[in-house]
């Protein structure tokens, strides 16, 4: 099943050759891995380009002959680790690096120069026919480990943390990080596809912010128990007593992490 969005008809005027292919995807390795020394390297030790290589001869098969493409897709999992469905489209300048563990379903859409980590997945949820896996447009990162599931749209120039879950769509220019995944940055700014230590530690500050919450709360107590000490006992008081710190920023930050409603896990 082919997708028929604006991103499947620009993946198929793309089709093209595939030598055109190859020089793309020869392309933005060369732009994206400093590891990369040459061309014959690349063409011989990169499994990712191998995979992709294949699954472009299956996909085309898949049109005209389902069980042969399932079959030479087979063959690409045992010699590379990847798995990509003959049904699936990719576009071009598209980075599978490593790529061990890398599952690709069959309606999944790739756009143009996406980068995929080991252990991606781009799996379906349920057993509904139809459109099924997520859809990447252009310039999409995804780390190490996460996964992606469901007829979800990943907007472009998206960043998703390693080991991260996505089960909703992302808007564009969004960095994406957590189980399930949380949209933690958004900007009109192309990200950098190699910058992984600029993922903020979401978990970390909204434990500080938890910490420093509770510390702020017992301090208030604190102060409210010496009041009324000094009341019971007939002492003046040294200053009027204050009422605990409406809520905050901090605390708005926490109930963003813990999504719209905190007793669901979606």
């Amino acid at each position: 099943m082919h997708d028929r969005g604006p991103l499947g008809q620009t993946l198929a005027q793309q089709d093209g050759t595939m030598l055109n292919a190859l020089r793309a995807d020869l392309a933005i390795i060369k732009e994206r891995d400093p590891a990369a020394r040459g061309t014959f390297e690349i063409l011989f030790c990169y499994p990712g380009l191998h995979a992709l290589t294949l699954h472009r001869i299956s996909h085309r098969l898949w049109r005209v002959a389902p069980l042969p493409a399932r079959l030479l897709s087979q063959v690409g999992r045992w010699l590379t680790g990847i798995e990509i469905h003959p049904g699936a489209r990719i576009g071009r300048g598209v980075f599978i690096d490593h790529g061990m563990g890398v599952v690709i379903g069959e309606t999944a859409v790739v756009g143009n120069n996406c980068l995929l980590y080991q252990g991606v997945t781009l799996g379906g949820t349920g057993k509904a026919h139809g459109k099924r896996h997520p859809t990447l447009a252009e310039n999409v990162v995804i780390g190490a480990g996460a996964k992606v599931l469901g007829a979800i749209e990943v907007g472009a120039n998206t960043r998703i943390g390693a080991g991260s879950v996505v089960l909703r769509d992302v808007a564009p220019d969004s960095t994406v990080v957590g189980v399930p995944g949380r949209v933690v940055h958004q900007s009109g700014v192309r990200v950098n596809p190699l910058a992984h230590s600029a993922l903020p530690d979401t978990e970390a500050r909204v434990i500080r912010n938890l910490m420093e919450r509770i510390d702020a709360l017992e301090t208030e107590l604190t102060r409210t128990q010496d009041c009324l000490r000094n009341l019971a006992e007939g002492k003046p008081l040294e200053e009027p007593c204050r009422a605990a710190a409406a809520q905050n920023l901090m605390d708005r930050e926490i109930l963003e992490f813990l999504g719209d409603n905190p007793g669901t896990t979606n």
